[in-house]
Parts: C-alpha cells; structure tokens; sequence
C-alpha cells in the first residue's frame, strides 16, 4: 500500500450530482491510497468504518468459510464504492476486499459520508438503490444455491457475465477468460466441475475459446438452459 498521487474523483458514481465545489471539497477530506493487485484493502475482522472510492482498478469482495473455502461475492470496478454499511450501522465489516488489479481508493470518514448524505438528499436515494441492488443479488444468490444443482449453477453465473459482455444480440465476449477456481468460488462448487460444464458447453457449440477470450455463441440457448431450471 502506497501514497497515491491520483487525486481526483471525477468518475464516481455516486458523486454524479455533485457540483465540482462539492467535489473538490470532499477531495481534501479523502485518505489516498494505491493498492497492488491481490493486496488485502478491507479485512472483514477489521473495526473502521470508512466509506471507499474505486478511483482506478478492481476489486473483490470476498470471504472465507471455517474450512478457508473462498466464497466470492461480487466485483467492483473504477467509479464504485464500497464499505458504506459499516458506515451506516455502525457494525463491523460484512466482508473482505481485495485489490483483483493496482488500484487507488479514496476513502472517507464515517462521519464525513453521513454529512455527505445530509447535506446533498438526493445521494441518498442513490445509496438506496444501490443496497437495494445488494439485497436483490443475495436473494437470487440465495435461490440459485438452494434450488440448482452445481452444474446449471456454473451456467447461471456464465449467463451473468455474458449480459454484462454483449457484443450484439446474440453473442458475447468475456475477456480475460474466467479462471475455473474464480467461477466455483461464486457458485460454491468445484474447480473440477467448472471444467467438465465449461467443455460440456463447447462440444454443444455455446461456447469457444478465442486466444484469450471465452467467446459465447448462443446467449439466447444458455438463457434457455437457466430459465428452464428455474422456473421462469
């Protein structure tokens, strides 16, 4: 961890409304800090409250079970924040946050992110919507560990992240490809299994894989797949 020399927040999301005065205010509140890839930014054992600002990089919010399986729960990129429920309830830290690449937080006080809300209302419903968000993520995680099998989990979570990779109506590109050891950790299976679905899905023709980048042919097919399982 290092000093960082980036200090701007241009580009947080949650800061969209603020006029630049207000912006370059909460600036000189900030604590400034790099991070390496793979270094350790919030420890879910930690006491601080702090709210944090993506300014440059990515992260991953993760924890471990007792048997020190790693369970991942999302990932956060430049313009994201994270570690305002500390801030709000005052209770400790929910999860661990990693550094996935170099990255550079700006981090605040809890209370300078609770006059940040008093002060500008409409950044209120915007942290709202986020944990809403949250909340909507856990309960469909929550489902898809109690109703689907290991395999049709391994697709649900490709589907995910072919939605967030569209090229055109039909195809999507993932890149870098995803590592099988990162796929079974959001989906709570294994490595092993990840494997034997992603080589299921390429003899099927919904998958290829193109220098480094896993190339899905049939979006609509494996939606297909996960809705037929589900219910939907």
């Amino acid at each position: 961890m290092a000093e960082s020399e980036h200090q701007s927040l241009e580009g947080i999301d949650l800061l969209n409304g603020l006029d630049a005065e207000s912006i370059a205010s909460l600036e000189r509140r900030c604590r400034w800090r790099n991070y390496a890839a793979q270094e350790q930014i919030i420890d879910r054992q930690s006491d601080s409250r702090d709210v944090y600002f993506i300014v440059r990089g990515t992260v991953q919010v993760v924890n471990y079970s007792l048997s020190g399986r790693e369970i991942t729960f999302d990932d956060l990129e430049d313009g994201d924040h994270f570690g305002e429920l500390a801030a709000i309830d005052g209770q400790p830290r929910s999860a661990n946050v990693v550094a996935l690449t170099d990255t550079t937080v700006a981090s605040i006080s809890p209370q300078a992110f609770s006059d940040l809300i008093l002060e500008n209302p409409k950044l209120s419903l915007v942290v709202m919507q986020r944990l809403v968000n949250i909340v909507r993520k856990s309960t469909e995680r929550i489902m898809d560990l109690s109703t689907l099998g290991a395999n049709n989990r391994v697709h649900a979570e490709l589907l995910r992240l072919s939605r967030r990779n569209m090229v055109d109506d039909e195809h999507a590109v993932i890149s870098p490809i995803p590592v099988h050891s990162d796929i079974a950790s959001r989906v709570s299976t294994t490595r092993e299994t990840v494997a034997r679905v992603f080589s299921d899905l390429t003899r099927g023709g919904i998958l290829e894989r193109k220098g480094d980048a896993l190339r899905v042919l049939d979006v609509d097919r494996l939606s297909d797949m996960v809705e037929e399982v589900r219910g939907e």
